[in-house]
């Protein structure tokens, strides 16, 4: 049987979200696995500001893209982040709050406990 996924404070990992639906598996929760070389696990509350920034990274979240079922992201939403875009947003100074409950626990191994405790929201 397969272990319970645990967030940044060592409990069960909460789910992000169901709408959008979120997370590597879109199964709305920040999951990691093998195949996730992104490592999606940082549970975020978008805000114009970040999405500006991912879209000058080259990472457009806010454009809808229905070819892939993805209506874009708009402020407000939650979403599962990769570490290490989430890590440049902090030095950039543009992070999105996080959900520390909702988080994977193998963010730790990308952006250490002390830096997204200072974005928590929960």
């Amino acid at each position: 049987m397969k272990e319970p996924s645990l967030n940044v404070h060592g409990g069960p990992l909460e789910p992000c979200s169901t709408r959008p639906l979120t997370g590597f598996f879109r199964d709305g929760c920040c999951n990691t696995g093998p195949m996730d070389r992104g490592l999606h696990t940082v549970c975020v509350k978008m805000t114009a500001e970040f999405l500006a920034l991912s879209k000058y990274l080259g990472n457009d979240l806010s454009t809808p893209r229905p070819e892939y079922g993805f209506a874009g992201l708009k402020p407000g939403d939650q979403w599962c982040l990769c570490a290490s875009r989430f890590l440049q947003a902090h030095e950039e100074g543009a992070a999105p709050q996080v959900r520390l409950a909702a988080t994977h626990q193998n963010t730790l191994h990308i952006v250490p406990l002390e830096v997204l405790q200072l974005y928590a929201a929960d």
